[in-house]
């Protein structure tokens, strides 16, 4: 062999191991890809992402041109290494040819193109996707073939290619991909996405307003009485009841209220008449479910009964809205007006404070698969309903008993959970 021709064998050597670089580094760029990345760069148009997209449809047929290309040329490669060697060494250049054809195959064309490939997985896929395209066509039949055998073996071992899971995101995962997003996603807009899955987490007992809150009509107060509420209202819907809150008769708009307070004899049967029928929802309804009822029904506001279609308070529209959103405001009167702040950073709040409101009006994590309210936390948490001033912990949080009346907490304070200090070595 002259020295052309073993020239010509280098070089040939070379472009084999360049070969097996593409296809190993095409390998793992095609199988890096972010799939939900690549659905969305394919539905705008871009035409390496849809090439990539139309080979990953294809995975078993991917993969088998993949490894008969690389196969191949590391076969060859080996062949012609050996030949190399045995030229220039004896029979001694074949330990030798394998020693070294390893070493440079495992750097230069298996973990360096891997690791490129891994980290940059869109700018090697893409353009290899102009060459796997073309060369899966022209050697699919001896894909095809491959991949054939491969299938029966698989079932005799009892596996089959539909048994591969979809490419779904579950809840969870949902979850994990939003907070992982970074800036790429403003912290207030994770904050509405997060909230949204766990509005099937959250029933309307957990956002209502409770009966004891509820303001409404009684039919069985007098007329001026009546009139003077419709006057002085600050809320757009009064549930109308007769005698007792379980006793409701229908829902009053104050829109349409206001075209009766303008006329001289008013009754109460002419308030019946602008009524709507009311609209219940069991207490254990989840909020993505009563979200959607509250748009089907075109409706705005319910009435929230338990199991025995006793009241228990009221759920409306925008009270679910805030659960995604947040409250409109940030300012803790407006937001809560249960919870006050004091100057030495504690804060007295209203027993019948929702402790859902509390944790996220303040950003606390109190118990909320209990007692929905602080005076029920407080109750379940020493057993028994204090009669007298006591103090005592939850969930981290001390807890000051501060006014008892009717056997119900009506207020106490609250300080925030205490930092742990660091411990410093001397």
């Amino acid at each position: 062999m002259n020295e052309t021709s073993l020239t010509a064998l280098f070089i040939l050597l070379v472009g084999l191991i360049i070969l097996s670089a593409f296809f190993s580094s095409s390998e793992t760029g095609m199988m890096s890809l972010n799939r939900y990345r690549l659905k969305h760069m394919a539905n705008t148009g871009h035409k390496g992402a849809q090439r990539a997209q139309g080979l990953l449809n294809r995975t078993d047929q991917l993969i088998g041109v993949i490894l008969i290309g690389n196969n191949f040329v590391n076969i060859l490669a080996s062949s012609i290494a050996t030949v190399i060697a045995i030229r220039l060494w004896g029979d001694a250049g074949i330990a030798i040819a394998t020693l070294l054809l390893t070493i440079v195959i495992l750097i230069f064309a298996e973990v360096t193109p891997k690791t490129l490939a891994a980290l940059f997985p869109e700018k090697i896929a893409f353009p290899a996707s102009h060459i796997l395209g073309p060369l899966l066509k022209l050697l699919y039949p001896l894909v095809w073939t491959v991949n054939l055998f491969t299938t029966g073996i698989l079932r005799v071992l009892g596996v089959s290619s539909a048994q591969a899971s979809e490419d779904h995101l579950s809840r969870e995962e949902l979850r994990t991909v939003v907070n992982e997003a970074g800036a790429l996603i403003p912290a207030r807009h994770k904050d509405m996405l997060v909230s949204i899955l766990d509005l099937e987490n959250v029933t309307v007992n957990d956002i209502m307003v409770p009966r004891n809150e509820v303001v409404g009509i009684d039919l069985e107060d007098d007329t001026d009485t009546i009139l003077r509420q419709l006057r002085s209202s600050q809320h757009t819907r009064l549930p109308i009841f007769k005698g007792d809150i379980n006793n409701i008769q229908g829902i009053l708009h104050l829109r349409s209220a206001a075209r009766l307070l303008q006329e001289a004899d008013i009754n109460k049967a002419m308030i019946m008449q602008l009524c709507q029928e009311p609209y219940f929802i069991p207490e254990s309804t989840a909020l993505n479910t009563q979200l959607l009822n509250f748009q089907k029904g075109k409706r705005r506001f319910g009435i929230v009964v338990d199991e025995y279609g006793d009241v228990l308070g009221l759920a409306t529209l925008e009270d679910i809205l805030e659960e995604i959103v947040g409250e409109f405001t940030t300012d803790y009167a407006a937001t809560s007006p249960d919870i006050i702040p004091q100057d030495n950073g504690t804060f007295i709040i209203d027993g019948s404070a929702a402790v859902r409101t509390i944790n996220k009006t303040l950003g606390w994590h109190l118990p909320t698969d209990g007692p929905k309210t602080l005076n029920g936390l407080i109750t379940e948490t020493l057993e028994n309903i204090p009669d007298t001033n006591v103090c005592l912990k939850v969930g981290g949080h001390r807890i000051e008993v501060l006014q008892i009346k009717d056997n119900v907490v009506k207020a106490a304070i609250v300080h925030p959970k205490r930092k742990k200090k660091r411990g410093r070595s001397l």
